[in-house]
């Protein structure tokens, strides 16, 4: 099953935002001071990823070297401070990760390993999940690491734009060459973790710059549906790898946190709202369906970001839902 992804979720909030203004309902400020469900995941005691991970990248497609490095060091950053001290303004994304930790027992220390280029497209313009699955395959994955399929902006992805921006899954070393085990979000079944010896997690994502940047890029391309609020600037100047940055951190959160569908999650196991998707949209203060929330913005690019991470990189990362205070948590 394919993790069902959270610009579906955005782009249902922004119709009825937008549905609301035109019978003069309400603002969507007011809407968003509404009085909403609270948000509890619930650990369904299933296998979490614990300790020292490497993730491994495979890049399907071309991408430059400035592009396949703004991921590098997001990844680079998820374990290091930035080198030079975060301001109050903008955190670390070590420190944004460090609320996976709470996650009990959590604490999934993540290391950029090795990076494999696959320019050629060697399976083919279009893939099935089945596809992403032997592709994460070719990483040599092992129960020590996460493997990353990133895909170029021309590569169709069944159900990509559609009904997901990426997915994050599981497979087992010897099977994942013909089908992936499972897909989380979507979750496999909890006895599908007592059968994980073995088992690797993986991640899919996709660069939307060409097919789909409304709704998989937001906020920094104007989004596909509801009020069309100018797009904030992309902190390394591209909407697509920016994109990318957002997606991969969402569904990194949901694999260590929820890698085998019998982890933290609330909703069926079918289609759970995870770490970070249970914050769709969320970024900064004051965030409201349509709003990223009140963020930093550089006063030489005018690009808005609240993180940090090495050598002074910034990214813009995605509210997570933290444990100890049972709320949507932004670094700013």
């Amino acid at each position: 099953m394919a993790h069902q992804f959270p610009h579906r979720c955005l782009a249902l909030l922004l119709i009825l935002l937008a549905a609301a203004a035109g019978a003069g309902a309400a603002t969507p400020r007011q809407l968003f001071l509404v009085s909403q469900a609270p948000v509890t995941l619930t650990n369904h005691h299933g296998q979490l990823l614990t300790g020292n991970h490497s993730v491994n990248l495979l890049w399907y497609g071309r991408f430059t070297p400035a592009q396949r490095a703004v991921v590098a060091d997001f990844l680079l950053s998820l374990s290091a401070p930035p080198a030079a001290p975060a301001s109050a303004a903008a955190p670390s994304v070590a420190a944004w990760w460090a609320t996976t930790a709470r996650y009990h027992p959590g604490a999934a220390r993540l290391t950029l390993g090795r990076q494999v280029l696959d320019p050629s497209l060697s399976l083919g313009h279009r893939l099935s999940e089945a596809s992403l699955a032997a592709l994460a395959a070719r990483l040599s994955p092992h129960r020590g690491s996460v493997a990353v399929v990133v895909t170029a902006p021309d590569v169709l992805v069944d159900g990509f734009c559609l009904s997901r921006c990426g997915l994050h899954a599981s497979a087992t070393s010897s099977a994942a060459a013909a089908a992936p085990a499972a897909g989380h979000g979507a979750g496999a079944p909890p006895a599908a973790a007592a059968r994980g010896r073995g088992r690797f997690a993986y991640v899919w994502v996709g660069n939307s710059a060409d097919q789909c940047p409304g709704e998989c890029a937001w906020p920094f391309h104007q989004p596909s549906y509801g009020p069309q609020a100018p797009p904030l600037v992309a902190p390394n100047a591209d909407v697509g790898m920016d994109g990318v940055v957002i997606n991969l951190a969402t569904l990194l959160a949901g694999a260590v946190t929820n890698p085998y569908g019998g982890g933290f999650f609330q909703g069926p196991a079918e289609a759970p709202l995870e770490a970070v998707t249970a914050c769709t949209g969320v970024f900064g203060a004051g965030a409201y369906p349509g709003y990223p929330g009140q963020l930093p913005v550089d006063a030489a690019t005018g690009a808005s970001y609240n993180a940090v991470g090495v050598a002074g990189r910034r990214f813009l990362l995605p509210a997570m839902w933290d444990p100890k205070t049972s709320q949507c948590s932004t670094l700013v």
